[in-house]
């Protein structure tokens, strides 16, 4: 089993710790990732949503790609320079941000709501995916019969 990657979130981390022992204790994991879920749509949870990621290289050396760390300091620095700051990701370092309705974001200048359903889809749904067929369950089929109950 893998433990949390360096690209994951707080929720992730949380998520994972929290289901794995609820399966080696042999409990049903369902009211906990169904809880999971909800305090994430509510806002609950937003603390965690952070992303923290290395730029390896300059700014200007990812021409070909843009990863949501590099668009989100590119973005950072971009808000700095309109404020009369200077910038401060042109030359490697680390960046927090959030994925957004409209993209990554840096934390300090955030704009937009957060995608709750990124976090859902991308950070929860694999953590368990990973586990959940051992124990004869899918994260898909917990979260689709919930809500078709309503």
């Amino acid at each position: 089993m893998k433990m949390a990657r360096t690209d994951w979130t707080e929720l992730a981390k949380t998520f994972q710790t929290g289901l794995y022992e609820r399966i080696f204790l042999e409990q049903d994991p369902r009211e906990f990732i169904l809880t999971t879920i909800e305090e994430t749509h509510l806002g609950k949870r937003d603390h965690q949503l952070i992303y923290r990621k290395r730029l390896r290289r300059k700014l200007s050396d990812y021409d070909k790609t843009q990863p949501p760390h590099v668009r989100a300091a590119r973005l950072a620095d971009e808000i700095r320079q309109q404020r009369g700051l200077p910038p401060r990701y042109q030359q490697k370092g680390w960046i927090e941000y959030v994925m957004t309705t409209q993209g990554p974001e840096p934390v300090a200048y955030q704009q937009h709501p957060l995608d709750y359903q990124h976090y859902i889809e991308k950070q929860l749904k694999p953590v368990a995916d990973a586990i959940l067929p051992y124990i004869h369950l899918q994260f898909d089929q917990i979260v689709n019969t919930q809500l078709s109950l309503f």
